[in-house]
């Protein structure tokens, strides 16, 4: 069996490249070839002599994220047409390429996060805000039509798969869920080190990790509530920082000394090792990698119901908020662990028993199940148009056969009726 995989990027350190990199080892461990159309691959799945990279190259110089997509999606979709017999499935991540698919994998649902009332953009907000309000738009059109040409269509959370439903699919759509996974191994073994970090010994440590350009995230909403809290209960932060507005906000709510910014962080278990909760009531997701990779570290985790991942959560390993923006419920949630050592360490220890059904294997395996009965009933499909095509030849071989015969067999009869005419 063949496998195609349409990815921007097969990395570790990318939510969505992280999930195709694992589904990628996980297939070649299987002596299934993989081929990978994307920009960027990891050097490790390079080295298999079953990976076969197509590299999709996109300039830089084109000006916006929107319009860079565009030429991938192009761009791919010319190579995966030229090249239509040499994969046996075609496994896409949401619209990615203009090519019907047999497996298109739904990490963010467009249509889901413009339809939320946390929603922050709009067309008469300002340039920045009017873009990303187009961006959104369009690829929530994209998307819904990638999804009606795919034959099924793997949601990462149930979140998700009701969003992708609501969207209007056709009868021959299938949706299915299956969740992310996570390092369960690597993240419960990590010990910490707040000395590494820079972090303050005696303070109870939140830890937030995402996207910190964007106010989906939600950060704003986390500082705002350390407001309500003693100045012991302090939040390291590890993202991208060029450009983001929250250490400006931080000083502005006189709460900067509480709040220690890393940048993006490699060692990410020892940093969730180093922390005493995770905190993430981000105002939309699918499914988030960062809260399973907490879990797995036995944190106790705060999140909100808009966050795909909240519905995994029991109240035995977390406190999911109804609401994403009331600080007030999350500087008591804060305060509920952090007043209570017993019952905390009590949740992170059931955070992490949970964590451990959502491993990379289990996550892999069902990919591949799937993969091999959507080959195995294309192998029946065409087995089928063979053998009703050998039927149909034989049957036009017989029937010509008793044309012939009986032209032959008129022919005679006329003959002998002449010679017997009076």
């Amino acid at each position: 069996m063949r496998v195609a995989i349409v990815t921007h990027v097969v990395r570790h350190n990318d939510g969505q490249g992280r999930v195709n990199h694992e589904i990628a080892r996980a297939a070649l461990d299987e002596n299934i070839g993989v081929t990978l159309v994307a920009s960027h691959v990891a050097p490790d799945l390079l080295a298999h002599p079953n990976v076969r990279w197509a590299q999709i190259k996109v300039g830089r110089w084109w000006p916006t994220n929107l319009l860079r997509q565009q030429v991938f999606a192009l761009k791919s979709t010319l190579w995966l047409r030229a090249h239509r017999r040499e994969y046996d499935v075609l496994h896409v991540n949401g619209f990615i390429t203009w090519m019907p698919a047999d497996v298109n994998t739904s990490h963010f649902v467009h249509s889901g996060w413009f339809g939320s009332k946390y929603y922050p953009f709009g067309l008469t907000k300002g340039v920045w805000s009017a873009y990303q309000s187009v961006y959104t738009r369009c690829n929530a059109l994209l998307e819904r039509w990638a999804y009606r040409r795919s034959k099924v269509i793997t949601a990462v959370s149930r979140k998700v798969a009701d969003e992708i439903r609501a969207i209007g699919l056709t009868p021959d759509n299938r949706v299915e869920v299956i969740y992310n996974g996570v390092d369960t191994r690597g993240f419960a073994a990590a010990t910490g080190d707040r000395d590494k970090f820079g972090l303050p010994k005696d303070a109870f440590l939140l830890l937030f990790v995402g996207d910190l350009r964007t106010p989906r995230k939600n950060l704003g909403t986390v500082l705002a509530a350390l407001r309500h809290l003693p100045d012991y209960v302090q939040i390291a932060v590890a993202g991208f920082l060029p450009g983001s507005p929250y250490p400006d906000e931080a000083k502005a709510l006189g709460i900067a000394h509480r709040v220690h910014f890393l940048g993006l962080v490699k060692e990410m278990p020892m940093l969730m090792h180093s922390v005493d909760a995770f905190v993430f009531p981000s105002r939309y997701e699918a499914m988030s990698l960062s809260l399973l990779e907490a879990m797995a570290a036995g944190l106790p985790v705060v999140t909100a119901r808009t966050a795909g991942g909240a519905e995994i959560i029991t109240p035995e390993c977390g406190i999911v908020l109804d609401d994403p923006d009331d600080s007030t419920a999350l500087a008591r949630a804060v305060a509920r662990l952090a007043e209570h050592h017993d019952a905390r360490r009590a949740m992170g220890v059931a955070a992490n028993e949970l964590a451990t059904g959502f491993g990379w294997a289990r996550m892999a395996e069902q990919y591949i199940a799937l993969y091999r009965q959507l080959a195995g009933q294309q192998q029946n499909r065409r087995r089928s148009e063979a053998e009703a095509a050998a039927i149909a030849k034989t049957d036009a071989l017989t029937l010509n056969t008793l044309a012939g015969q009986t032209a032959s067999f008129d022919h005679h009869n006329s003959r002998n009726a002449q010679g017997h005419q009076p």
